[in-house]
């Protein structure tokens, strides 16, 4: 027996009723950002995704539902970005592509980074469960994968955890400390020129540190 496709009305039904959820999600990454979990209100939320506030509470009942699907998406997307270990054995294109991935994603999604770095900085009152459930699973499988690439000789003997918590600094920094680098580099953000010269930098810099040989 085949599925059978949706009718049209459904399917354009479900289509706005996804572009709505998206929208609300990204207005409410920026405003949680800004203002933090406390000084952000569902009605500046709705009201900046275009939507009204009852509409914003059906998808989202309250405002803590709505602040943890947002940290929580967005860590999803930097735990996908270590696919790339499962698909390459070789620690010089695994790791490059991580890096590569986490800068990408501090440049296009620098309002979820600071709304998780805030999160964490406060005690991670509203991640525990997560933290414990998804991402320290996840940790440990990425620290086995470092360790077997020490054990067949393929980088320096180094400490997994350390290597993953340097990582994460490195990239994030370029969307937490956003402004400072504005002001460091002469009031202006980076241009997409310098935002690729700096992640073949990282990318080099991280290699090199684990003694993998890097072609000049």
């Amino acid at each position: 027996m085949t599925e059978q496709t949706p009718p049209q009305p459904q399917r354009r039904k479900a289509s706005i009723r996804e572009n709505r959820e998206r929208r609300i999600l990204a207005k409410a990454e920026e405003v949680f950002a800004e203002l933090g979990y406390v000084g952000a209100t569902t009605a500046l939320i709705a009201t900046k995704a275009g939507v009204g506030k009852a509409s914003l509470h059906y998808y989202f009942p309250a405002k803590e539902d709505l602040y943890r699907k947002v940290i929580t998406d967005i860590c999803d997307s930097w735990l996908s970005a270590t696919d790339s270990f499962d698909n390459n054995a070789d620690p010089a294109k695994a790791l490059s592509q991580y890096l590569e991935s986490k800068m990408d994603l501090a440049r296009s999604r620098p309002h979820g980074s600071k709304v998780w770095a805030n999160e964490i900085i406060h005690g991670a009152q509203f991640t525990q469960e997560y933290l414990n459930i998804t991402v320290k699973p996840w940790f440990e499988g990425c620290k086995k994968t470092i360790s077997g690439w020490v054990d067949k000789g393929l980088i320096d003997p180094i400490d997994p955890a350390t290597l993953l918590y340097m990582i994460w600094g490195a990239t994030q920094t370029f969307s937490d400390f956003e402004a400072q680098i504005i002001v460091l580099n002469g009031g202006k953000p980076l241009s997409e020129e310098q935002y690729e010269e700096t992640k073949r930098t990282v990318i080099r810099i991280f290699l090199k540190g684990v003694g993998i040989k890097v072609n000049s």
